[in-house]
């Protein structure tokens, strides 16, 4: 484990997580990689139990916010998650396709919620893939502005209004407030 990296597990706070790519290559880079990719964490999510706060899948890594799983450590669910993407989009010339480790930062506050939204929300314009955080397609960006549903089930506003609302069929604008 890299030096001064302290996990705090069973904090009830959300993970701010990061895993790359085998050497940072572009291995998600494609429709069906960010697809299914997205399609595993639902699986995933589903599974164990978590809350995806946010999520943003790039050519070389993925950042997730999620709360700790329910049903086995977060280690465990998260190389379940890589398992998964890896079986199914590693290509037979890969050496591997995920790094070894993750990045993972707890989220104290909701101040720090927003802030960990708003950076990877922003993160493909700062890359240049797109002019707008919105025309980024795998992320969760979209559902924080319109309500939109993703392949992956997301803990927002919106989602609460709608559990609290079963029976409406169109979801209210609501006032924005950055990114959470």
């Amino acid at each position: 484990m890299p030096r001064g990296l302290i996990r705090y597990h069973h904090s009830g706070n959300f993970h701010f997580i990061t895993f790359s790519c085998y050497r940072r290559q572009p291995l998600l880079e494609s429709r069906s990689g960010y697809r299914i990719f997205e399609q595993e964490l639902e699986k995933v999510r589903h599974r164990h139990g978590f809350v995806v706060a946010g999520y943003v899948v790039m050519p070389e890594h993925v950042h997730l916010l999620i709360s700790e799983p329910r049903t086995a450590p977060l280690s465990v669910v998260l190389q379940e998650l890589k398992q998964q993407t890896s079986r199914k989009l590693k290509r037979p010339e890969d050496l591997r396709f995920w790094q070894r480790r993750y990045y993972d930062f707890n989220v104290w506050n909701h101040e720090k919620t927003i802030e960990k939204l708003k950076y990877m929300h922003r993160y493909p314009v700062r890359r240049g893939l797109v002019g707008r955080p919105e025309d980024w397609s795998w992320a969760s960006f979209r559902h924080y502005l319109t309500g939109e549903l993703c392949t992956v089930e997301i803990e927002s506003h919106w989602a609460a209004w709608k559990r609290e609302h079963p029976e409406a069929s169109v979801t209210p604008t609501l006032p924005k407030n950055g990114e959470g």
